[in-house]
């Protein structure tokens, strides 16, 4: 993948309440588990000062150079780690730090990947300034948008838009995507949105259907639910008895998932209601914060219209033996 190097503009939803809701204090230990380009990371190195650390993660190399420029005057108080949040309790052990104050997760892509043409998330600007179907997160990702396109079947594609996009039209479009690629590649974000198109998928509907075509393939290319559900179980597990876990999510199947990992780890049984008598011998280790979701202020709608899906949610890491 030939990442470019422009300046990486993002600015950070819901800041003041993600930092307050992580409850932090001088010294402490947090993961941004979703670095972008540092905006909340500077806020928590500023709420944890004089002697905070803060362990940043992204998969994109062009997050963490911007990051590491925005950052570099918090000088040893930064460890920036190029990988997955999925894999946070294994980054933070290799750095010699077994439990963590806070964890952030701000998911989704940012505004850089989606303003950068070249990485092919958005379809706004496909057929004026067309690009590759590339819509990786990162250099380590296996297969890019295009590959899927042209390998998975018709199953594991209608699977993929039914599932990850909750797009009405998903078999019929599926078919169309593997008869089109009989005859023509599907290589760029023009091609797509010919198919799209050619398919009638959205006919009639207020919104561009293409938004939940091009989700779902983003979420299928960089495996974003299953890294999800990883992150969150690696989170509890290096979160000290009384640490934060806030998760900044912005569509339902993402909030979906972290609410119920949140409610489940909350709960003394997670036995299935058909068992009659509790057989799991689970212990709760969160206590869930948030009820509902801290949703973004209007005024932050008006100045960042990006930041309107937004949905915080945060979890107490209660002790071991709770």
């Amino acid at each position: 993948m030939a990442l470019v190097t422009t300046n990486f503009e993002h600015r950070p939803v819901l800041l003041s309440e993600s930092v307050a809701h992580l409850n932090l204090a001088s010294g402490a230990i947090v993961v941004d588990g979703t670095l972008g380009g540092g905006g909340h990371g500077a806020a928590i190195l500023e709420a944890t000062s004089p002697d905070g650390i803060l362990i940043g993660l992204d998969l994109d190399p062009d997050a963490l150079e911007a990051a590491g420029l925005r950052l570099a005057g918090y000088g040893e108080r930064v460890h920036l780690v190029r990988s997955s949040f999925r894999h946070l309790d294994r980054a933070i052990a290799e750095l010699g730090i077994r439990e963590v104050d806070g964890v952030l997760l701000d998911l989704g892509v940012s505004s850089h990947q989606l303003d950068t043409p070249q990485r092919g998330f958005r379809f706004a600007q496909a057929e004026s300034e067309p690009a590759d179907l590339d819509m990786r997160m990162g250099p380590d990702v296996p297969e890019t948008a295009a590959e899927l396109l042209r390998n998975a079947s018709a199953a594991q594609l209608q699977e993929w838009f039914q599932n990850y996009g909750e797009l009405p039209g998903s078999k019929r479009l599926a078919a169309a995507i593997v008869e089109t690629r009989k005859h023509e590649s599907i290589e760029s974000t023009a091609d797509l949105l010919r198919v799209i198109r050619s398919a009638g998928i959205g006919r009639g509907r207020k919104h561009n259907p293409a938004t939940l075509v091009f989700q779902a393939l983003r979420i299928a290319v960089n495996d974003e639910l299953a890294a999800l559900s990883e992150g969150l179980d690696a989170a509890i597990r290096v979160l000290r008895p009384g640490g934060r876990l806030v998760v900044i999510a912005y569509h339902s199947l993402e909030d979906r998932i972290v609410k119920h990992r949140m409610r489940e780890q909350a709960r003394d049984c997670i036995c299935p209601p058909s068992i009659p008598i509790c057989v799991c011998d689970h212990s709760p280790s969160l206590r869930v914060i948030t009820r509902r979701p801290v949703r973004p202020s209007e005024e932050e709608i008006r100045a960042n219209p990006r930041a309107r899906s937004g949905l915080l949610r945060v979890a107490e890491r209660l002790g071991v033996a709770a």
